[in-house]
């Protein structure tokens, strides 16, 4: 009976140690753009885009535009892939990925849009 409970424990505890390392992997910090560009990290940085910087290469498949974090630092987004539904209207975009060359070079753009329940002129 002993044998069940160390056998049991064992099986525990390699899924515990797992389930974190995991855990650990998948966790991407929110960080300026001065901090994302220290390091080699994938990270997360919000920020308002810039109104206009906007284009889309539709050959490369490869959407760029410019976004200025909390801290008014502005930088360069490069994203490969389809530009997000109602990126004009986003009040707040979260880049996720990091700089390569002097660019940040995003795997994944968030969009926050303003919310239709908000009352008209009201902003968070």
């Amino acid at each position: 009976m002993k044998k069940k409970y160390i056998i049991g424990l064992a099986i525990i505890v390699v899924f515990v140690v797992f389930a974190m390392a995991n855990l650990h992997k998948s966790l991407t910090p929110y960080v300026s753009l001065e901090e994302a560009k220290r390091t080699q990290e994938t990270v997360q940085v919000k920020g308002e885009r810039v109104a206009g910087s906007e284009y889309f290469d539709t050959e490369r498949n490869v959407f760029v535009f410019k976004l200025v974090d909390d801290r008014g630092e502005e930088c360069e987004v490069i994203y490969r892939g389809v530009k997000p539904a109602n990126f004009e209207q986003a009040d707040q975009v979260v880049a996720i990925g990091r700089f390569v060359n002097g660019k940040f070079e995003a795997s994944q753009i968030l969009v926050k849009c303003p919310s239709k329940y908000q009352a008209e002129g009201a902003k968070s």
